[in-house]
């Protein structure tokens, strides 16, 4: 479950993905993505209790019900009001009506507002509109509303109401595109304090991010990393005998599992011919050099198992992988380390699936038949952080570190946990301590690309920008192909959409994309609306 490697976090439930998409902050894959799931979580949190009503009545209050001697004289003071007088009057009776839920009837009454209200009175006119709107939407009348919210945004373009209705009429027409540009008006008029609108935009994205990434994900092509990016995710396994390099002719065969495999490289094993190819960086022929070594029931053919699907997850391929990773699961005989590895990749895999629950079960089940094995507490801790169990992740980082001393990736993830603890406790101090341990990691691994990405989390989130830029650029640096810097290196809408796009096409899995698109969305729907209603876009 390594850092800015093929998962990426997406969380169980969520109201809350729209703003942080909207400001351009939000990672996605593992390790840095914990950031995206705790600030969600704590925008929850500040948001609770805020706005959460829906907008459901007319405006304008409704007449108080009358006998017939007080319609009478209502009627003859009616001759002598003005025009706009007249429609107000109409207008509050069609509140009665609305109140009473005669729809019909107030839909009646508000068109004779309409007629009656002078075209000049535009505040007014809009205000009719929408009220017929609120009638039509009691009877599902998605088009009408769609009709009328239109000339009471012509008339008032910032009329928050009107747009909202028109939203949710246009979400069940199914027009996800305007649907989406209308709830972002609505959200930022709104400064983000109404929760229905903002479930309604989370909603719609989340829709619009999974079509378009299921038909780009079916039509891809599988695309290996890098070879910077596969050597950055084997770096994050510390006791994985698959990454050992050969060991040609020095070592015994039961000396293997803990030095490295002792064996020549013949022609007969698959297996071994896939490890030199890694050694050459050859990557695209390892899959068909393991599924050699398994057909034929080689003597390699459990380490074949997790390199081949090691590769798969590698290229975005996790139904292929994970009966490679269940054999070697369920092999009792299978050498310790090679089953927690297994388990290890496999509670990666769940997590990106949104399987929490499966996931801790996979790392729990690791540790305890690989108790002394580090690999197991790092990956173990970035889901604590995942699942905001924070004071449980910096203890499994500790373990690591106590483990593994020399584990770069564990020490950036203990800072990015530590940093968090003491936001979350709202302490100045002790949170310069945190960003002090950042400064120390990024010192003594300076080829640790995540000490940079998570660094730079932290100063975003303090509003260092600047500082926060020159660490995603050496991140970028030194994973030129890590969809989460590009994601995060945003600067501007425009130059986010560009950045969200690159990042798309580096998407292992169909749900990381089809989170990636909806963060795109949230960024171009944002540019036409400031656009469109004269608002200034934030910029980072």
């Amino acid at each position: 479950m390594a850092a800015s490697k093929p998962v990426e976090p997406q969380s169980a439930a969520g109201l809350p993905r729209w703003q942080l998409a909207l400001l351009v902050g939000t990672p996605i894959v593992l390790g840095v993505g914990a950031v995206y799931l705790w600030n969600r979580n704590r925008s929850k949190k500040d948001r609770k209790g805020k706005g959460n009503g829906e907008r459901k009545t007319p405006e304008g209050s409704a007449s108080p019900v009358q006998g017939q001697d007080g319609e009478a004289r209502a009627n003859r003071e009616l001759e002598n009001m003005t025009p706009l007088d007249r429609a107000q009057g109409a207008k509050n009776k069609g509140n009665k009506y609305f109140k009473a839920g005669k729809y019909d009837l107030a839909i009646h009454c508000y068109t004779e507002a309409i007629s009656l209200c002078p075209t000049e009175q535009k505040t007014d006119l809009s205000t009719f509109y929408q009220n017929r709107a609120a009638a039509y939407e009691q009877q599902m009348k998605w088009t009408e509303v769609v009709q009328d919210c239109c000339q009471a945004v012509e008339m008032n373009p910032r009329y928050v109401k009107a747009l909202f209705r028109r939203a949710k009429a246009l979400e069940r027409l199914d027009n996800k595109k305007e649907c989406l540009e209308d709830v972002t008006a609505v959200c930022i008029l709104e400064s983000f304090q109404n929760q229905q609108s903002m479930l309604l935009a989370d909603k719609v994205l989340k829709s619009l991010g999974k079509e378009k990434a299921k038909d780009k994900y079916k039509n891809r092509e599988p695309l290996m990393p890098s070879p910077q990016f596969i050597k950055s995710y084997f770096s994050s396994f510390t006791d994985d005998i698959i990454s050992q390099p050969l060991q040609k002719g020095e070592k015994k065969d039961e000396d293997k599992d803990k030095e490295g495999e002792a064996a020549e490289v013949t022609a007969s094993s698959g297996y071994l011919k896939a490890k030199q190819y890694m050694e050459e960086e050859n990557y695209d022929k390892i899959i068909s050099e393991c599924t050699k070594e398994i057909d034929s029931a080689g003597r390699y053919t459990t380490e074949a198992l997790i390199l081949r699907a090691t590769f798969y997850l590698l290229i975005g391929n996790a139904n292929a992988a994970q009966p490679d990773l269940d054999r070697v699961i369920n092999t009792q005989d299978a050498n310790v380390k090679l089953r927690a590895n297994a388990l290890i990749k496999r509670g990666s895999m769940y997590m990106q699936q949104q399987q929490p629950m499966l996931s801790t079960q996979d790392f729990n089940m690791a540790a305890e038949i690989d108790s002394h094995n580090a690999d197991v507490y790092h990956h173990r801790g970035q889901l604590k952080i995942l699942l905001d169990q924070v004071e449980e992740a910096v203890g499994d980082f500790d373990e690591c570190i106590l483990l593994r001393p020399d584990s770069a990736l564990a020490q950036a993830q203990k800072c990015f946990a530590l940093y968090r603890q003491q936001y979350t406790g709202n302490n100045p101090y002790q949170m310069q301590t945190a960003m002090d341990c950042f400064e120390d990691v990024i010192r003594r691994f300076p080829k640790c690309a995540e000490g940079y990405a998570l660094y730079a989390q932290a100063l975003t989130d303090q509003q260092q920008f600047g500082k926060a830029d020159e660490m995603y650029d050496k991140c970028i640096e030194l994973e030129p192909d890590n969809a989460t810097t590009y994601v995060h290196k945003g600067g501007n809408l425009d130059k986010a959409i560009d950045m969200f796009n690159k990042a798309i096409n580096l998407a292992k899995s169909e749900m990381e994309m089809a989170h990636l698109y909806s963060l795109c969305d949230a960024a171009y729907a944002q540019t036409e609306v400031a656009r469109k209603y004269g608002l200034k876009p934030p910029t980072l």
